[in-house]
Order: structure tokens, then sequence, then C-alpha cells
């Protein structure tokens, strides 16, 4: 297992460069540059830049380089410094700006993930041994709700009825008081306080698809010969599910971990943009629409190695629930 692991970690830097130049490169391909789009936003409000300003903004940003020399230049600074280089939009080390939204967006995504999980695992067990009864009924209707439902329609509803019915302080993960605050542990209870509502509206469409999945692979499971002899030996009923089908069933449930953790992050775009949270996903996307290379690069790069990390933890997990595989 540790081979393994090592192993994983190795393949891990090539495929971060690899990430890391198409993200760099992609986020470089609209026609023009951060500058031209600063230039436009002046326009608008009757401004009016002149060529050589425009030059010299270009100087300054360093985006007078080739695209190879600004890259290199980039992941060189990481490598060396930990320095993802200067906000252009901003005028801040993009260091300063990421990681404490990265650290409240995997607080967030953590959270509705055990959240998920722990309402998945069981509804889904429930509605393949309860096969087409009423409780199975209500909980498939509940997965189609939550996959039809878009995030954005039920984060407004939510916040309405948080704010109007029971007076809840919504928007954000912090009371105003808190924001700007240092870190302490009243501020950790008070953003435990916030964080229950977009959990639950996050958790709502990851949830309705898992169980979905458990429920088909449990039934796949639970007709199987080993399943029948196991309760002709007299095994009981909860010791049977847990022992043998639910261990087979948790594969592919388990395996959801290398993408439900960066869906989590980047997939919150809206529901972050209408709850207002402090999180990654809303300046992801203004560093993207105002070609701030590197900020948008630093965060495209960090949600990469999370799907990678993802994609270990979920192998290393398999591995240790079901003895059939074997990693060599």
């Amino acid at each position: 297992m540790l081979v393994f692991i090592a192993k994983r970690f190795l393949w891990m830097i090539p495929s971060l460069f690899a990430v890391s130049f198409l993200a760099f490169v992609l986020i470089q391909l609209p026609p023009g540059d951060y500058v031209t789009t600063y230039i436009a936003t002046l326009a608008a409000s009757n401004e009016i830049v002149d060529q050589n300003t425009a030059a010299q903004l270009r100087e300054r940003f360093g985006l007078g380089d080739p695209m190879l020399v600004q890259y290199f230049k980039w992941v060189w600074g990481i490598l060396t410094r930990g320095d993802f280089g200067i906000s252009f939009e901003w005028q801040q080390p993009v260091s300063d700006l990421i990681w404490e939204r990265m650290a409240l967006t995997l607080v967030l995504a953590l959270s509705t993930l055990i959240a998920t999980w722990a309402i998945a695992l069981p509804i889904g067990v429930y509605s393949a041994v309860r096969k087409y009864s009423i409780g199975d009924y209500f909980f498939t209707a509940f997965t189609f709700f939550g996959l039809a439902v878009p995030s954005f329609l039920l984060a407004l509803v939510l916040m309405y009825v948080a704010a109007v019915e029971f007076g809840q302080d919504v928007g954000g993960l912090f009371s105003p008081e808190y924001e700007n605050a240092s870190w302490s542990f009243a501020k950790m209870v008070d953003l435990f306080s916030h964080l229950w509502l977009p959990v639950i509206i996050l958790a709502v469409s990851s949830t309705a698809s898992l169980i979905r999945v458990m429920r088909a692979n449990m039934l796949d499971e639970l007709p199987k010969p080993y399943v029948t002899t196991a309760r002709a030996k007299g095994l009981s009923e909860f010791r049977l599910l847990m022992k043998y089908p639910l261990m087979i069933a948790l594969n592919p449930f388990i395996s959801t971990i290398a993408w439900l953790l960066p869906n989590l992050i980047s997939g919150s775009v809206v529901v972050a943009i209408v709850l207002n949270l402090p999180t990654a996903a809303p300046l992801l996307l203004q560093a993207l629409m105002a070609q701030d290379m590197y900020l948008a690069g630093a965060f495209v790069l960090l949600i990469c190695a999370l799907t990678l990390i993802g994609s270990l933890i979920s192998d290393i997990l398999l591995a240790l629930v079901d003895p059939r595989i074997r990693l060599e």
C-alpha cells in the first residue's frame, strides 16, 4: 500500500504540471488580456486610456512576454517560493487571496460530503431492501426532486424561509461582527451556525444521485447466491446486509469521492453568489471574467490537485473495504 501511495504521489507531479499548463493556456485563449479587459471597463465609464499607458501596464504586469515565458516564471515562483504571482485586479499576492477562501471552501465541501453520505447511505440501503414499498416510492420522488430543482432556486427559497419564518441571518458564512475578526472559538461557532444552509442546498442534488447509485448497487447484490446462502445459515438480516452486500455495493459509492470533492467546489458558483459565500467559486469566476490569469490559474491548479487527491483517497478506501482489490 505504501509503495502504491508513493507511486501515485510521483505520478501526481507530472499530472499537475500538465494540468497547470493547460489551465494557463485556456485562460489566455480569449482575445486580449487583463489590460484589454481593464481598458474596456474604463471605456464603459467614459474614461479613455491611450496606447502608451496600455503598453506601460502590460510591461508592469509582464504581459509583454511570450506565453511560455510567463508560464515558466509562474511555475518557478510556485516551486521555489510558494509564490502564485500577483493578482492584477486586486493588486495583492494571490496567496493572500486564495488560502482563506480555499480553507472555507474545503470546510463547506467536507461538511457537504459528510452530510451527503450520512443521508444517502442509509436511504439507499432502505430503498433496496424495501423495494417498491411506500418508503421506496417516497425516497424515489425525493431523488427526482433533488435532481430536477436547480440549486440556485432552492437557495432562494430556503433563504426566504430562514429569514422570514425563523429570523435567521442568511447570506455569507459569518455574522457581521465576525467577518473581519481574527480566528477564535467564537468565530468558529458562528461559522458552523451559518454553515447549515449552504450544506443543505449543496447536499440535495448530490444526495439524490448517490441514493440512486446505492439503491442500484444493493439491488444488484441482494439476489446473488452468497446472500441466499448466508440467510439460509441463520445469519441475522442486519448483520448479513452489513457484512456482505453493503461492503461490495460501497465500491462505486466510494469511487465518487474522486469527482465529488472538486465538483462541490467548482459546481457551487451560482449558489455561492446567491448566498454571498466567501468561498473560492465567486472569486474564480471573477478572475476568469477579468482574465486575471495568475489568480484563476492558482484556483484551477488547486481544484485539479483536489481531484487527484480525491482519486487517491478513493483507491485507498476501496482497497481497505474490498479485500478482492489488491494494489500492486
